[in-house]
């Protein structure tokens, strides 16, 4: 059978088998080498038919192929190899295919921008300019637009960017900025960006988490955004494509970003005190065979003691300072439910923290069947005085809001037809 796989260092998880086989490019394994193993496995292994490959070992691919594409000669890095029925290999860069199709998608969707160069005369800021940044500047070279690349290694930095590039109409990170585990960081600060006040758009190459920094940085502003999941899918889409020296319906990346959305999202439950979260966010777990965590019990396993004894320990500012870092953890990772603490709305940072990879469901159920037993604020201020404080948070936070039917299995069937995970 023909061989495909990414070959790289230190891979970890990665979608790339998944697409894969979507795509039609199986089977597909992923292939860790030292980099003394590399040449050998590339000139002399014969059992693969096609690679994709990636950091650190691009310019590898390129320097240890037969036949390269324009794209890799002028970059001198490539990701993708195919060996040829005459066992000659050909080095193609599809990072820079799949930018260009993110790129044209949002142009002309979100943008509603069209024509053979539709930035001509438009500036566009590239931040970072390693080898992602490569790729992205070659993609833009087609649209006319007047890109300009912001460096920690150049004058060209990321100090006063607005009073520099007042004009700037696209902004495209190239950087790990954001990238998990450290998120939602982001190179480019809010403030930063509501100055720009001619800015039309964010797009970030980074996919992990869903929502970077840069990208929930432009959610709040009103900006049209994307971060780089369809740069992930259609660079594969190109290179399965010289894999199986066939062509593939290009509506393929948007059903397989859909699929990977469905199967990584986690699904966020808020609510008032009592409300049910944990039980519907058990149902809602099993239902979906996924695992369940409830942040108070996060917090009781990190630090050795319950919400509600902490909060009379120390005081409740304590122990939302602790809540954000159990917050922070579990809404950097993929494909979970999870139940957040009646009060987590309190802190406005927790909600990029769990929306960078999470559709944020409130639960609600009449005040007068809300239980205060064990829940030191409930009885402190009153259900009603929360409620004033809170629901108004939970509303601007929730992507959906169910009116509790009364089972918990019943609120995870509603909620799973609701958000459709």
């Amino acid at each position: 059978m023909a061989r495909f796989g990414l070959l790289g260092r230190k891979l970890g998880h990665s979608w790339s088998p998944l697409i894969h086989k979507c795509l039609g490019s199986t089977p597909y394994d992923l292939i860790e080498l030292e980099p003394g193993e590399v040449e050998p496995f590339v000139r002399e292994d014969k059992t693969w038919q096609g690679l994709n490959v990636t950091i650190p070992y691009k310019a590898d691919a390129a320097r240890l192929a037969d036949e390269a594409s324009t794209r890799v000669r002028e970059l001198g890095v490539a990701n993708t190899l195919v060996r040829r029925e005459d066992g000659s290999i050909y080095a193609e860069n599809t990072d820079v295919l799949g930018f260009g199709f993110m790129l044209d998608q949002f142009l002309r969707g979100p943008l509603a921008l069209d024509g053979p160069e539709p930035l001509r005369g438009r500036e566009v800021l590239v931040l970072g300019d390693g080898g992602a940044s490569q790729a992205v500047q070659a993609a833009l070279a087609r649209t006319g637009a007047d890109v300009r690349v912001i460096s920690r290694h150049t004058e060209d930095d990321y100090s006063n960017i607005p009073g520099r590039h007042p004009n700037a109409f696209l902004v495209v990170n190239t950087t790990p900025v954001g990238m998990y585990p450290k998120c939602p960081a982001t190179p480019l600060t809010l403030d930063d960006m509501r100055a720009l006040h001619g800015l039309a758009g964010v797009l970030d190459v980074v996919y992990n988490p869903a929502l970077t920094g840069i990208c929930l940085n432009a959610r709040r502003l009103g900006i049209p955004y994307q971060s780089g999941l369809a740069m992930l899918v259609s660079q594969a889409l190109y290179s399965s494509e010289l894999f199986q020296g066939r062509t593939l319906d290009r509506s393929l990346v948007a059903s397989i970003e859909s699929q990977i959305r469905r199967q990584t999202q986690n699904v966020i439950l808020i609510g008032m005190p009592g409300v049910g979260k944990t039980t519907t966010g058990r149902a809602l777990a099993h239902l979906l065979g996924r695992p369940f965590v409830d942040l108070d019990d996060a917090f009781r396993l990190e630090y050795g003691t319950g919400a509600g004894d902490y909060i009379r320990l120390h005081g409740e500012d304590a122990f939302r300072e602790l809540e954000t870092r159990v917050a922070a953890d579990y809404g950097s990772r993929s494909s979970l439910v999870i139940a957040c603490g009646g009060g987590i709305v309190t802190r406005s940072r927790n909600e990029d923290l769990l929306r960078q990879n999470g559709t944020i469901v409130l639960l609600e159920r009449p005040l007068e069947s809300l239980p205060k037993g064990g829940r030191p604020i409930s009885q402190a201020k009153g259900l009603e005085q929360l409620a004033r404080e809170r629901m108004p948070l939970y509303r601007a936070w929730a992507d959906v809001d169910l009116r509790c039917t009364g089972t918990a299995s019943g609120d995870a069937r509603a909620i799973v037809k609701m958000i459709g995970c």
